[in-house]
């Protein structure tokens, strides 16, 4: 017994050196992240084309030998060889390459994106040539309201997101700017614009109460992609992935909504003006009919658009064995769902208010200020 306690002591006085011998022995280094740089770069040469199996399925995938050169960056002038098994090249293209460098000295090249600049750049040109062309001042007008649209997001919404504060509550704010800003900028200061406005407003605002109901009821966390789940690590957790979504969904109203506001506060106008007679009652319900007609093309545009950008997901759904039930109880379903009915449900909201208000703010005034009728700039 003496001779089992003494080693039990030795042992447990040793044990701290141990510890600190094989901590000793981790080189940080291999935990360090690798050396990314990306730069611009032609193909020079193609060779050794071959089709391969994709391990563990019945796909076939394209893989190729590129030498390449590279065009800019600390690596500009270098010619480098590696096999490509992403979007196969030919000889003359130009491309992002991707140099990975790790802490031990090892390096891999890999193709990361063609280049579409260009492409990007020629579409830019043609927009901005129509509109000029067929637009005119309000075509102008309508693309310094978009500027100031994509300003006020890049500039006053991600920073606020990003620095931690309630993206439900920098969301509503930064959309009653864009509505404010986009449709005086747009349309002038007269009281149809204004009224548009006030519609436009209390449209987001109980469409917002809407979907913070939807969000918060049908348990959705607001991980559906990848691209989340790297925003919540890089960001260490300080973005509310739901307030994110929940402003996504307010954010994609702000389009169509503006629309639909703009054409129902002129379209109350051009009543009074055609028919002075008219009482606010006879106004707003000739002005709902035309504005039901507005909402069956809206709703059945916004839900394709949603349904187009989710054909992946419907594939998925026609292959899977699960019941229709449960993939679309599914979180990746579910959250679209909200996205498309909340959207149409604030496109519904907006016909009515925005009547109602236009149609009290535009009663009985002898002088009008002239509107633009160009109500879809």
């Amino acid at each position: 017994m003496p001779a089992l306690r003494i080693f039990l002591s030795l042992a447990f006085l040793a044990a701290p050196f141990l510890a600190y011998a094989q901590e000793a022995e981790i080189d940080p280094a291999q935990f360090a992240p690798d050396q990314e740089i990306n730069a611009k770069a032609r193909v020079v040469s193609v060779s050794n084309e071959r089709t391969v199996p994709v391990p563990g399925s019945n796909v076939e995938e394209k893989e190729q030998t590129l030498t390449v050169e590279i065009l800019n960056g600390p690596e500009q002038g270098q010619t480098v060889t590696f096999e490509n098994d992403f979007t196969q090249l030919e000889p003359g293209d130009v491309f992002y390459a991707r140099h990975l460098i790790s802490p031990d000295g090892s390096e891999m090249w890999s193709v990361s994106e063609p280049y579409r600049l260009h492409v990007l750049g020629a579409l830019l040109a043609a927009f901005l040539v129509l509109l000029f062309l067929f637009g005119g001042l309000q075509g102008i007008r309508g693309l310094a309201s978009l500027i100031g649209s994509l300003f006020l997001i890049f500039y006053l919404l991600l920073p606020g997101i990003y620095g931690g504060h309630s993206p439900i509550l920098i969301s509503i704010g930064v959309s009653s700017l864009i509505i404010i800003a986009g449709s005086y900028v747009t349309h002038g200061f007269n009281r149809a614009t204004s009224s548009a406005v006030l519609g436009m407003i209390a449209t987001v605002i109980v469409t917002g109460l809407a979907a913070y109901w939807a969000v918060n009821a049908g348990s959705l966390s607001g991980f559906t992609t990848e691209t989340n789940v790297y925003l919540n690590f890089n960001t260490e957790g300080r973005i509310s992935m739901v307030g994110l979504l929940f402003g996504g969904i307010i954010i994609g109203l702000l389009g169509v909504l503006y629309d639909i506001a703009i054409g129902q506060a002129v379209a109350v106008d051009e009543l009074y003006r055609a028919a002075p007679h008219l009482s606010r009652v006879e106004a707003y319900r000739r002005g709902l009919r035309i504005g039901r007609e507005h909402i069956g093309a809206l709703v059945n545009t916004l839900a394709i658009a949603y349904v187009g950008a989710s054909l992946p997901l419907l594939l998925l759904l026609q292959q899977s064995t699960s019941g229709a039930a449960y993939i679309v109880n599914g979180e990746l379903f579910a959250t679209e769902i909200v996205r498309i009915l909340i959207g149409s449900i604030g496109l519904i909201l907006a016909v009515p208010l925005t009547t109602l208000i236009a149609s009290r703010m535009l009663y009985g005034i002898e002088s009008r200020e002239p509107v633009s009728a160009h109500t879809h700039a």
